[in-house]
């Protein structure tokens, strides 16, 4: 194998019109490590995103599953021996990864004048490539048999009909972090003061909660099984679980619906440096865009992405729908964040 590549490096050297036929030899040598999200979001990424990169470099893409919290401590995990190239983060764990060092600076590129500011993070280091907006899922057919009004308001979720039909992702999870930020704020509190968000879980949500599933899948079957009937979950998962034939439909609360950006770095360090940097752009491009909001259900940050008015249902599109979501403190968040999973599991999950 050495001397083969050798030979394809000399000749890399010596035939200028070969540069891109070598180019593309040497990159099926190598493998890309990308760790994301799991669910609806893998299954657009293997089918639609990753093939069309593949073909247009020759690079191997390994797929690594995991939600946010898993992805960011196996970072942490793998401190100083890095097997991963590109990580894939809501956007307050990448906050936090960027702060920890885990990301090295995005690379010039022309798509990146394409971009909504609200895709360009301040660092430099992590770039959103999609947002979601957090609000609330129900399922339509059990509303209607039983004639109770569809949910419009943050604190419908304590209606006692919906006793063990309530689920919410724990809060290492961003959309069960959303709940407890505006159960705070509605209730005189907010980041800085979280005290009351917990007290409306503890005394108000929890007898509603049938559980705290971090796992898309699982909140999936639990819909699908008649189990759970509402959720506090995202635009994107709602439209994903509507994409199977199941009658689901999402609502953002009248008193704001809370923005959630998904971002994507490279990690510093990787040997396939070059080839992290081209994947994340890759994400950017038009195509890829329109693949994320299509199936995945990811409101588009390229500027140049035109969708047709039946598939902008259910996503933020477009700078006046992502302008109206509510944005968190991350700063204050993150400070306080271990603390506040310690106090979770301590009062609410119990």
């Amino acid at each position: 194998m050495r001397s083969l590549l050798n030979g394809r490096s000399l000749a890399c050297g010596l035939m200028a019109t070969a540069a891109l036929w070598c180019g593309t030899a040497l990159a099926q040598e190598k493998t890309l490590y990308v760790a994301a999200y799991g669910g609806s979001f893998e299954q657009t990424m293997r089918k639609e995103i990753i093939p069309s990169f593949e073909k247009a470099t020759g690079v191997k893409v390994e797929y690594v599953a995991g939600n946010s919290t898993d992805n960011l401590a196996k970072l942490q995990a793998q401190k100083g021996n890095q097997q991963i190239d590109v990580v894939i983060l809501d956007d307050g764990p990448m906050y936090q990864a960027v702060a920890l060092g885990f990301c090295s600076d995005l690379a010039k590129a022309p798509v990146y004048d394409q971009l909504y500011d609200l895709a360009k993070m301040p660092s430099g280091k992590a770039v959103n490539f999609g947002a979601v907006g957090t609000g609330i899922v129900y399922n339509k057919t059990w509303f209607e048999e039983n004639k109770i009004p569809v949910p419009s308001a943050w604190k419908d979720i304590e209606d006692p009909r919906f006793k063990k039909k309530l689920v919410i992702p724990p809060i290492n999870n961003s959309y069960g972090l959303h709940a407890l930020v505006m159960m705070a704020r509605l209730n005189g509190g907010g980041e800085k003061a979280i005290d009351p968000g917990f007290k409306e879980f503890k005394d108000k949500i929890n007898p509603n909660v049938l559980a705290y599933e971090p796992s898309p899948g699982k909140m999936t079957e639990l819909f699908q099984s008649n189990q759970a009937v509402v959720a506090v979950w995202g635009s994107g998962r709602a439209k994903a679980l509507a994409d199977t034939g199941f009658p689901a439909a999402f609502v953002y609360p009248k008193e704001g619906g809370v923005v959630l950006g998904s971002a994507a770095c490279a990690i510093p360090g990787s040997k396939n440096a070059a080839e992290a940097q081209a994947f994340i752009q890759h994400m950017l491009m038009p195509e890829a865009q329109t693949s994320l909001a299509v199936s995945a259900g990811f409101g588009p940050v390229n500027k140049t992405v035109e969708l047709p008015a039946e598939k902008q249902v259910g996503i933020p599109y477009g700078p006046e729908q992502v302008g109206k979501l509510l944005v968190v403190d991350w700063a204050t968040i993150n400070e306080n964040r271990e603390v506040w999973n310690k106090r979770w599991i301590r009062e609410i999950e119990r």
